[in-house]
């Protein structure tokens, strides 16, 4: 079903949208799949959860639909990096990208991911039982470290202290500029030197401190013929022309793996645990998969296709609680969507968190049941579910998140229970990723 909300209705619904995007755009799409808004100046926002019509945005006419205007403030930490850049310019970013994350490579990756999570699980056991841990912060840490073993051979774990509070300092600018009122109105608001903005810009120095200082050490001690990482292969890589990458777009793709290939991941894990909280049924199914498949050996890459139940309590976690949780495109040219005219300039909004509750495609859709991603489940619309965005601007680096994602929920596994501190309520916060608002602290429970 389509709606056209008027001007008056519209008024209506912008501050609930500022306030709480969860909630207004849930509330606005309980009845009707697709809705239009008028906004300031003339401007469009064309709301939609039908996997059908999330198509035609993301994959039929890509090529009329950019990054919309709601990706701009990002510009300001991330540069030209994959997830902002635009048109042949990103394309020439993707080939020379892409391989870095083909299956073999992000194999070899799999070791460092077990050694942080082993890590982690050792700091945790010295806190001893009973503990409580925000597990929203420690994902965060781990992820981090992660990334820094992984992709850039560097231990991160030192400074994870200070970059998370960089990172969450410039997330909340982001939330603040785009939820403003100006936003819409002013073309160049996020530039604006506000309070929140000028806290950001320090926060973004430091991030690219750090940054610059594994560019420079390892500049300094040059891989040869052997690429160890990432950051290997981008000082490798040429363009079409057979020319390396300047400075700036090393930079740029370093600072972009920074924030999403940790920050996604973090949050699906912390999402995960809590609902497996929640579900001890499936939490004790995981128990006995992991116990089954590993028999208390660490995992590998080869496990991931034996750890099915694993699997798909991710996947189901990443269902309800996407990382990704709003895909926003602009259009280049008029469209129609179902009736609905889409003109030139409108931003069209496809979120997964929507489009992974509609309830045509996804029964009891507010539920977690991880069978729905099992082997020999029933088929769906190839985008009804799109944790990693769909198209060909999806995310490259999915096979390595998911990679990394099961191989640390099986370790964790391995070695702990988490229950929910009773009383305490989670809470998402709307940023660029779907992040718990209010931490959540859990209770550390010692296996064996």
């Amino acid at each position: 079903m389509a709606r056209e909300l008027s001007g008056r209705e519209a008024l209506r619904f912008l501050p609930t949208l500022r306030a709480d995007p969860l909630v207004a755009i849930s509330s606005l799409t309980r009845d009707q799949d697709l809705v239009r808004i008028p906004l300031p100046r003339g401007n469009q926002l064309v709301l939609t959860s039908r996997p059908e019509l999330v198509g035609q945005v993301l994959v039929g006419y890509q090529d009329n639909y950019r990054k919309a205007r709601t990706y701009r403030p990002l510009t300001e930490l991330l540069g030209n990096g994959l997830l902002t850049n635009e048109d042949e310019s990103w394309a020439r970013q993707r080939r020379l990208v892409q391989p870095m994350f083909a299956r073999r490579r992000i194999d070899a990756f799999a070791p460092a991911m077990v050694d942080a999570a082993g890590s982690a699980m050792d700091r945790w056991a010295a806190l001893g039982g009973g503990s409580v841990v925000d597990v929203a912060d420690e994902m965060s840490a781990l992820t981090l470290d992660v990334v820094g073993r992984a992709l850039f051979s560097a231990d991160l774990s030192g400074e994870a202290g200070e970059m998370g509070p960089a990172l969450e300092t410039v997330l909340t600018a982001f939330v603040k500029v785009v939820r403003h009122p100006l936003f819409l109105l002013v073309p160049d608001y996020h530039r604006w030197p506000t309070p929140a903005r000028l806290r950001a810009r320090g926060a973004e120095r430091h991030l690219r401190g750090v940054v610059d200082g594994l560019i420079t050490r390892r500049r300094a001690t040059p891989a040869g013929k052997d690429e160890r990482d990432l950051l290997d292969a981008l000082l490798a890589a040429r363009d079409d022309d057979g020319n390396p990458l300047d400075e700036q777009q090393v930079r740029d793709e370093l600072m972009t793996v920074l924030l999403a290939g940790h920050e996604t991941t973090a949050n699906a894990l912390a999402w995960t645990l809590l609902l497996l909280s929640r579900h001890p049924d499936a939490r004790q199914r995981l128990v006995a998969e992991v116990d089954d498949v590993l028999s208390g050996r660490a995992a590998t890459a080869a496990d991931l296709g034996k750890l099915e139940w694993t699997s798909a309590v991710l996947s189901e976690s990443m269902r309800l609680y996407p990382p990704a949780w709003m895909i926003e495109r602009e259009a280049r040219q008029a469209d129609e969507l179902d009736g609905i005219s889409v003109p030139a300039g409108s931003v069209v909004a496809t979120p997964p968190y929507l489009v992974h509750r509609n309830p045509d495609h996804w029964p009891n859709p507010e539920g977690f049941d991880p069978r729905r991603f099992l082997p020999g489940a029933p088929e769906r619309h190839r985008l009804a579910y799109l944790p990693f965005g769909g198209g060909r601007r999806q995310c490259v680096g999915g096979g390595f998140a998911m990679l990394e994602a099961v191989l640390l929920l099986a370790t964790i596994t391995q070695r702990f229970e988490l229950d929910l501190v009773p009383g305490h309520q989670p809470q998402a916060l709307t940023a660029v990723t779907l992040r718990p608002a209010n931490g959540i602290p859990m209770t550390l429970r010692p296996r064996g």
